[in-house]
């Protein structure tokens, strides 16, 4: 969630820039209003009643149309797509092309044949872009301060390019099957996204975060050992955007939960091992979902509950029996939480069979 701040800053430019227009717009208007006062009056213009009716009516017909309309599907910005992929200025090769990001991508990895095509894969399916972190230093929480350097996805990490664009077609098409079978909207955004790949100097940690529709991709991340490691991981720093974007929801309905278990528990490993979604654990301490010093565990479990519920769901969908059980038939907690995350973001859809089946 370490780029959430920045994502704020970057918003408050954005409305800083629309009051600005707006008080220029201001501005005019009131030089054209001065202007007539100080010309002669023009003669009333004479329309019949049914040209008033039809120039009253067509801002109307505008405006329900406009209303009607359904919102355009999110996007990554030019903006943000130099950000990650020329913070320096946009290359002078792209300067005529027609589709900017398209032309951002190819110079970013014309040097890599390979890379290239899986990028170009990446924003044509599914509307991502894959760029750089900043080199910063990053408060770890548990993990200490971290050195931070920018790193592209090629060569001996081309793989995790690869990785990353295989979990975001699978992903793409859980989402739709849910889409299928949901009753009421699915509201789950999994494209569009801003890639910040990097790299940690001596350290394996942390794989992976998210914050403003952007994940940062850590090269050396210790979660990313395998194609289905990514998938979840992207699955879980994809749940934190969207919990974002449900004002907070975890922290709104998980979080009395999660608190109590906490002191009912603390970090001991088998008091919480009932109620934990995944089988992560801190090395010296306990579940990811309940580490302390982690930000807000609320978060962190709803990512974790996001995760579980994409993986037994997915195994309905291929067929298969879920190798780990099926989490909402532990405790209550367990059922009350898979529910309510059902509901909020996947249209109600449980796949699962009944715990008395």
């Amino acid at each position: 969630m370490a780029r959430y701040s920045e994502e704020v800053g970057v918003r408050g430019r954005v409305v800083s820039l629309v009051v600005g227009l707006g008080l220029l717009a201001a501005c005019s208007q009131a030089n054209e209003r001065a202007l007539s006062a100080s010309s002669s009056p023009a003669p009333p213009v004479m329309t019949t009643p049914s040209s008033k009716v039809a120039s009253a009516s067509a801002p109307a017909a505008a405006s329900a149309s406009a209303a009607s309309a359904p919102p355009a599907p999110p996007s990554v910005t030019e903006e943000r797509a130099l950000q990650i992929l020329f913070p320096g200025g946009a290359p002078a090769s792209c300067a005529s092309s027609s589709t900017k990001i398209r032309c951002f991508i190819g110079a970013r990895y014309e040097a890599h044949p390979k890379e290239k095509d899986l990028a170009l894969a990446l924003f044509d399916e599914i509307g991502d872009v894959a760029g750089t972190e900043r080199e910063h230093q990053m408060e770890g929480g548990f993990r200490g301060v971290i050195q931070i350097v920018p790193e592209l996805p090629v060569g001996p990490h081309e793989r995790h390019l690869r990785w990353v664009l295989g979990a975001q077609r699978d992903i793409r098409s859980f989402v739709k099957a849910m889409e299928a079978k949901a009753t009421t909207p699915v509201r789950y955004r999994h494209g569009a996204l801003a890639w910040r790949f990097l790299r940690s100097v001596g350290r394996t940690t942390p794989s992976a975060y998210a914050g403003g529709w952007e994940v940062g991709y850590n090269v050396k991340g210790s979660l990313h050992g395998s194609a289905d490691a990514v998938r979840e991981t992207i699955f879980h720093e994809v749940f934190h955007l969207n919990d974002q974007e449900h004002a907070n929801w975890s922290r709104r309905a998980l979080g009395k939960m999660v608190d109590k278990l906490m002191e009912k528990c603390g970090t001991k490993v088998a008091c919480l091992k009932p109620y934990a979604p995944g089988k992560t654990m801190v090395r010296g301490g306990t579940y990811y979902a309940f580490q302390p010093d982690n930000g807000d565990a609320s978060h962190e479990y709803g990512a974790e509950l996001a995760t579980r519920y994409f993986l037994e769901q997915r195994a309905v969908l291929e067929g298969k029996a879920y190798p780990e059980g099926r989490f909402k038939c532990g405790p209550e907690e367990n059922r009350m939480a898979w529910k309510a995350l059902a509901d909020e973001f996947f249209g109600g859809v449980d796949l699962v069979p009944p715990c008395d089946g």
